[in-house]
């Protein structure tokens, strides 16, 4: 049965907007995620420190109890930051200053050498690695022929159609590629723009292990709590 990683990066995003406030907090967040059955807690500490802050990483990394997800760039910053705070699993992602939100997955064919470079340099810490990649095939391939633990499918290209049409050409992708992922024994997890109505799509889907939900989940907690909605989506999850 799939589990739910909580990402808490958009409540560091409201408590940035105001940059001189402390609340409201991350780490209490994800506190109150894992209580309400989060098998994981996620954040993407992004080079520019847009939402989530070395304080947010390093108190994480002593209150998670349950599994800390670190998304993070290629970069010889971040890995410098991996090997020190020795998250549960990082996961490489594509990063851009000018986007609101990762865009899409890291292009192996493109980046494949210095990717694989990055993944031998972690998990020889043993600190095992996902690669945040697009539902293709061939990305599948090669991030199991660079070793990698897990790939993480992103969701979003089905997530937000526009069409019934394109909505199932997407997921059909997502389909071939997480069946293939799970053949080549690829941890198999998925996310990215999932929200309470989407989710549902991804029934009988059984390859997957772990969906990672932050933006759906955070502005939903807004108006009902971060409890229950972190509440609600596992128990979604749980009747996939």
């Amino acid at each position: 049965m799939a589990v739910l990683a909580v990402n808490v990066d958009h409540v560091a995003t409201l408590r940035q907007a105001r940059g001189n406030v402390s609340y409201p907090d991350p780490v209490a967040a994800a506190v109150l995620a894992e209580l309400a059955g989060a098998d994981g807690i996620v954040v993407h500490l992004r080079e520019d420190r847009r939402h989530i802050q070395d304080r947010d990483l390093r108190i994480l990394r002593d209150t998670v109890q349950t599994k800390l997800i670190l998304e993070m760039a290629s970069t010889s910053e971040m890995i410098g930051t991996a090997l020190s705070v020795k998250p549960d699993v990082v996961t490489l992602v594509p990063e851009k200053r000018s986007e609101l939100t990762t865009e899409g997955g890291l292009n192996l064919i493109i980046h494949g050498t210095s990717i694989a470079e990055t993944v031998a340099t972690l998990q020889n810490a043993n600190i095992p690695v996902s690669i945040f990649i697009d539902p293709d095939p061939e990305q599948v391939k090669l991030a199991h022929k660079i070793r990698a633990s897990m790939v993480e499918i992103h969701t979003g290209g089905f997530c937000d159609a526009e069409t019934a049409k394109k909505r199932e050409n997407a997921f059909s992708k997502i389909e071939d590629a997480v069946k293939l992922a799970y053949k080549l024994k690829l941890g198999v997890n998925a996310g990215h723009g999932l929200c309470y109505q989407t989710i549902k799509a991804f029934k009988g889907l059984r390859e997957i292990r772990e969906f990672s939900i932050g933006h759906s989940i955070v502005s939903r907690a807004v108006l009902v709590g971060m409890e229950r909605a972190v509440r609600e989506m596992v128990e979604l999850i749980k009747e996939l």
